[in-house]
């Protein structure tokens, strides 16, 4: 019985493991602004320029490949990547153009660290004392396998 128990509870137990995380980060003394997710959503979508002092904004995104861009589309802004492209389309002949787009996470977190007004978006585990968490999304569990793992962390 025991070992039935402790089966079942080896099964189940993956299903309440830690839900992979986006963080949504800035400089440690980044834009003022109040972030929830309409507003990241309106500042990724290039509504909202310039935060509360007047800095200007600058959102950044992973490349279109990128699971996690995907996942953050679909989570903060509630458009795949294809609604994304036909928006900027759009917008561009408004002059207004999409976000910057660098090629990891290691280099989301590196400019955001060092421009003023930038924010960008990572798995939490790339997180590092350069930069800081204004906002966290949880991602729903299917999400989990769309989203590679994060690397083990060498050294200090």
């Amino acid at each position: 019985m025991v070992t039935g128990l402790c089966l079942l509870v080896a099964l189940v137990r993956p299903a309440f493991a830690v839900q992979p995380q986006i963080a949504v980060i800035t400089a440690p003394r980044g834009p003022h602004v109040a972030l929830d997710r309409d507003t990241l959503r309106n500042i990724y979508l290039k509504r909202i320029f310039v935060d509360q002092d007047g800095q200007r904004l600058t959102p950044v995104n992973l490349p279109m490949d990128s699971p996690l861009r995907d996942a953050f589309a679909r989570s903060v802004i509630h458009m795949p990547d294809t609604n994304l492209q036909d928006y900027w389309e759009r917008e561009y002949f408004q002059g207004v153009s999409p976000p910057y787009v660098l090629g990891s996470q290691e280099a989301v977190v590196r400019f955001v660290a060092l421009t003023p007004g930038a924010i960008g978006y990572v798995a939490a585990c790339h997180v590092d004392a350069t930069v800081h968490v204004v906002l966290l999304i949880t991602l729903p569990p299917r999400a989990v396998d769309d989203i590679s793992a994060c690397p083990e962390r060498l050294g200090p």
